[in-house]
């Protein structure tokens, strides 16, 4: 029952925007990203509190979240195939890069010119400018 409160009152709180949730790719693990450490503090105050279910926020190597998007959809496969441990899925099922650090970042970038790295989740509504 406490699983049930804990997976609706993360997801009430992502939809309202107060973080980001991903599933790790590997297992069931739930990622909660934040902007600083005071939210994952509101957040699990919140989650006791409004949901009746307490958590523990352990902290993961990661520099950056990207979402991923490319024309070329096998060499975004394989990139993910590679990078299968810091591959997560956003609450739409997109695929996220959790970057270890800036320089792995860079060189990623560098590396898969035919994949678009996005740093907020917005990229989808993005809009080309004329």
């Amino acid at each position: 029952m406490r699983s049930k409160q804990l997976d609706k009152g993360i997801r009430q709180l992502t939809d309202e925007g107060v973080a980001q949730l991903c599933m790790g790719s590997i297992g069931s693990k739930k990622i909660v990203g934040c902007v600083g450490e005071l939210q994952f503090e509101v957040i699990a105050y919140r989650l006791e509190h409004e949901y009746g279910a307490k958590c523990e926020f352990q902290r993961i190597q990661a520099y950056k979240a990207c979402w991923l998007t490319s024309d070329d959809e096998a060499a975004l496969d394989a990139f993910c195939r590679i990078k299968l441990q810091q591959i997560v899925l956003d609450k739409d099922g997109n695929r996220v890069f959790m970057a270890p650090s800036a320089y792995i970042l860079e060189l990623e970038q560098r590396e898969n010119p035919a994949i678009q790295f996005h740093t907020t989740s917005e990229f989808k509504t993005a809009v080309p400018q004329a």
